[in-house]
This record gives C-alpha cells, sequence and structure tokens, in this order.
C-alpha cells in the first residue's frame, strides 16, 4: 500500500548518510517530496543529484540550533505547500563506561538526540494540526527499549525518546496526527563505524546486524499503513542480536 504515500511531503533529519539517506532513496521512487536536512551540504547536494531535484529541497540544518529548524520547517511549507512526514532520524552514538566517558559530548549527544527531535515537532505541529493530518516518526534504538550497559547515555536518550514519543502520540491523536517509533539494533552504517561495503556485507551474513536500507523499508511500511492504523513501536533487530 506504499502507493499511499505518492504526493506526500516528508521532512527527513540526519538524511545525508545511513537510515536518513537510504529512506529519501526508498521513499523518492514512491512519488513523495523530500526536504532532506542534515548539517553536510555537499553530502545532502549529492543525495539531491542522484534523486533528482523535481521533488527534492535541500536545507542544511543542525538540529541543535532552534531558529534552523524553524527555518527548514517553514521553508518545507513555502516550498511544497504543507509536510505531510516528518521523520525525526538525526543522532548521534556514543558508547563507553561512565567513569570514562566526556560529560560534554555526552550533552551534545543528548541535544541532538532528544532536543533536536523536541525542537523538529514543535516546529511541524501546527502545520499538521491546522491541516489535521500528518505522521510523526523518530528514530529510536533497541537501547531505548533496553538498558544496555555499554552504552549508557546513548540508552537514556532513547528512553527518553521513547517517553516522548507515547506521550506525544496521545497528545495528538484528536488532530489525526499518526506519532510512532522504529528503534533498530545494531546497523552496520557509519554511525555504528561502518563505511566498508565489504564488512557491512559480512556482519549481514553472520546475521549480526541490520542494514540502513533494512531499517528504510520499515519506515515504508509505518508510513504505508492506512489512516486508521498507528504502528506505535516497531522494534528491529538482526537475527544473531541477542539483547
Amino acid at each position: 500500500m506504499s502507493h499511499q504515500l505518492a504526493g506526500k511531503v516528508v521532512i527527513i533529519t540526519g538524511a545525508s548518510s545511513g537510515i536518513g539517506a537510504a529512506t529519501a532513496r526508498a521513499l523518492a521512487p514512491l512519488g513523495c517530496k523530500l526536504t532532506l536536512a542534515a548539517r553536510s551540504t555537499e553530502r545532502l547536494e549529492a543525495l539531491a543529484d542522484e534523486l533528482g531535484r523535481d521533488a527534492v529541497l535541500v536545507l542544511p540544518t543542525d538540529v541543535t540550533v532552534g531558529a534552523q529548524v524553524v527555518r527548514m520547517v517553514e521553508e518545507t511549507v513555502a516550498h511544497f505547500g504543507r509536510v505531510d512526514v516528518f521523520f525525526a532520524n538525526a543522532g548521534i552514538y556514543i558508547p563507553g563506561q561512565a567513569a570514562e566517558g566526556d560529560p560534554d559530548a555526552w550533552a551534545n549527544l543528548m541535544d541532538v538526540n532528544i532536543d533536536g527531535v523536541l525542537r523538529g515537532v514543535h516546529a511541524v505541529l501546527p502545520h499538521m494540526m491546522a491541516q489535521k493530518a500528518g505522521d510523526i516518526l523518530v528514530t529510536s534504538s533497541i537501547s531505548g527499549h533496553v538498558d544496555i550497559h555499554w552504552e549508557p547515555v546513548y540508552s537514556a536518550s532513547k528512553h527518553a525518546i521513547q517517553g516522548f514519543v507515547h506521550t506525544l502520540r496521545r497528545q495528538v491523536a484528536g488532530h489525526n496526527i499518526r506519532v510512532g517509533a522504529i528503534a533498530p539494533g545494531m546497523v552496520a552504517n557509519e554511525l555504528w563505524g561502518f563505511t566498508e561495503p565489504a564488512k557491512i556485507a559480512e556482519m549481514v551474513e553472520k546475521h549480526a546486524s541490520l542494514t540502513s536500507e533494512d531499517v528504510a523499508e520499515a519506515v515504508v511500511f509505518m508510513l504505508s499503513r492506512p489512516p486508521h492504523v498507528t504502528i506505535r513501536d516497531l522494534v528491529m533487530l538482526p537475527q544473531n542480536q541477542d539483547i
């Protein structure tokens, strides 16, 4: 039922690589109009060239800067006339022992992983409420469902996201806005330090990792459900990941 997405205006944060870029590649052939947002202008421009410029808007955006997030939404509405889907996907990953970590790096992680989502949702909600329709989808993690001891700060950020998604959903349900979270386990992409295709293929062959494309396919599934169906949480793991 993915044809239901034709013509939808979708904002993707963290669109320059990984899950965000894979989702853009999955949605473009379905007829979606895309705003690609991330900090890397060069990567966004390259992706826009790949997808075709007719239905793509490139907006370099740092989700930790409130004014840039507001501009991202306002320019999307000015360019495409509306916003139907907000995919809050930008994120940072930091594992490690709390005793050995850098609190400033943790603060930046929280700013991106939590506050960046809050800023984006706050900016799109007035438009979605006015049009009485919309989808908000947030990239969470298995770390938002399980307390993973080797990544305590990252896990804390994703637990916060889960709490926000579940409460926001109930606040906006009456406005015909769906809210959900997709929570992958290990994904062999740049966020986790995987850039070599051979290494990614090896991880997949061992059933030890998902790919960005696997997650993108799940995003398309969630967004293409009939309007009366909300998928609150979609948790997906590599077959051999035991958490």
